[in-house]
């Protein structure tokens, strides 16, 4: 008989924002929670703002998912940046949503553009408020762990952001661009499995193929709890 798969559990960082709405595509409910239930993780809320270290914190936990904030607090940025930081030095697979990616790539010395109208005028429009909804077209570059996941070549995204990628950190690559060459994914470039995203594939209008994101990480997070053995105690003397 085959040996059951292992509990993975993945920490949640950040406002579930789409939980309890229906998802477009009718498979699964909206939320980031719902997603990683639906790529068979469980998933976990974490402390945000907590005084406990964030070892002590992620003990048990498999994989994480940075969805970030809408906001310039100080604090929470510096915490986020934190965790992504704790996450690569102990190699715990990441998958950055939305505001998740601009902390991946501010937290390993990337720039940022805060302001895409203004700073990047020549842009498409990839804000439409007050309508919410927007999709439009990025091209999954091939040869890259998106690629793997989506596919590469052209696909519609959910994609509504103010800030992006202006200059990406050493150590991450692109994975994903808009037609007019703003960056919409970045992912790592080594041995750490880490992943962000500009947008939401937890939202009410993801799409079915959003789900592969939440499945990528999962079996990151499996491979990683199978390949990592706790030290073997000392022998008493």
């Amino acid at each position: 008989m085959a040996e059951p798969k292992p509990t993975i559990r993945i920490g949640i960082y950040g406002p579930d924002v789409a939980a309890g709405q229906k998802n477009s595509c009718n498979l699964w409910p909206a939320g980031v929670a719902a997603a990683v239930t639906a790529a068979e993780g469980v998933p976990t809320f974490l402390p945000e703002n907590s005084e406990t270290s964030w070892g002590e914190v992620l003990e048990g936990i498999h994989g994480v998912v940075v969805i970030g904030h809408d906001h310039n607090h100080r604090r929470s940025i510096t915490d986020a940046e934190a965790l992504v930081t704790w996450c690569h030095d102990h190699n715990v697979p990441l998958l950055g949503v939305d505001h998740g990616l601009l902390v991946l790539n501010t937290a390993h010395g990337g720039t940022l553009y805060n302001d895409l109208p203004r700073d990047l005028p020549e842009a498409l429009q990839h804000r439409h408020p007050p309508e919410r909804g927007l999709r439009h077209a990025i091209n999954v570059l091939p040869d890259t762990v998106l690629a793997d996941l989506y596919g590469e070549g052209e696909v519609v995204v959910n994609s509504e952001h103010r800030k992006a990628v202006c200059r990406v950190a050493r150590g991450l690559r692109v994975c994903a661009q808009a037609l007019d060459g703003v960056i919409e994914g970045i992912e790592s470039h080594g041995e750490w499995w880490a992943l962000a995203v500009q947008w939401n594939p937890a939202a009410a209008t993801a799409s079915g193929l959003d789900i592969q994101l939440f499945r990528g990480l999962v079996d990151a997070g499996r491979e990683r709890h199978l390949t990592v053995r706790p030290a073997p105690l000392l022998a008493a003397a």
